[in-house]
């Protein structure tokens, strides 16, 4: 399980490795009833020490997903991890699982292009462009749009999960989505780091966010390497 660093606007260490471990849960790599291997060595192959491992591990054990027998080892239970940070992430790669991260590319608050659905109630929207990756393999490119109504993001501090940041910067709880996948062409601002070239087809997924209010807050839209990376719904 080779993990690397980081940048330091990421989530804290033990938070990166559980959601890890509950994609890899839920991807099928890590099965039920199967035994970690010992602390030390999976602290080692994290490069992170043995008490932060724990602290991921009791995470894992919170939410139904792991349990611990003294003398014998850690063990995976699979549930439903329904409070996981990524838990709207539908992208995986295509052997399964993968930590989500992403580089943000702009922020900008702006006034609502035509080319946009209806969501929210302003005329202006925050914009973010970002590069996602999962693991170290970039996967994708996306661009998402909140309602000026729902709060304005701005590019310093932003968390790698933007739910996450809705929650703790902006008070605001995304409580469901509606996804739409299909194919499109990649845009013309895609960085040269994405391996998809601009106006190639590739997969796309369109989604619409709601949060306590009966019109959608957000809207985004990713275009993903079909090569790398592949949409996953579960249903349980």
């Amino acid at each position: 399980m080779a993990y690397t660093d980081h940048p330091p606007h990421a989530l804290p260490r033990f938070v990166q490795i559980s959601e890890f471990l509950m994609r890899e849960i839920a991807s099928g790599r890590l099965i039920n009833g199967e035994r970690l291997a010992p602390e030390r060595e999976m602290a080692a192959g994290f490069n992170v020490s043995v008490g932060t491992l724990r602290k991921s591990l009791n995470e894992l054990e919170k939410k139904g997903l792991l349990e611990r027998i003294q003398g014998s080892g850690n063990y995976i239970r699979q549930g439903d991890a329904v409070d996981s940070v990524y838990a709207m992430f539908r992208l995986e790669l295509r052997k399964g699982g993968g930590l989500p991260r992403a580089d943000v590319l702009d922020v900008a608050l702006l006034t609502k292009p035509d080319d946009l659905p209806e969501f929210g109630t302003s005329t202006k929207a925050t914009r973010i462009r970002r590069l996602r990756y999962l693991n170290d393999t970039i996967v994708a490119i996306e661009e998402i749009w909140l309602d000026q109504s729902a709060g304005i993001v701005t590019a310093g501090g932003l968390s790698e999960s933007l739910y996450h940041h809705y929650r703790t910067k902006l008070d605001l709880w995304i409580s469901r989505a509606e996804d739409y996948v299909s194919i499109d062409a990649v845009p013309n601002w895609a960085p040269t780091l994405f391996p998809v070239r601009p106006t190639t087809t590739t997969g796309f997924i369109e989604r619409l966010s709601w949060a306590d209010a009966p019109m959608p807050v957000e809207y985004s839209r990713t275009w993903f390497d079909t090569k790398q990376a592949q949409y996953v719904q579960r249903l349980k």
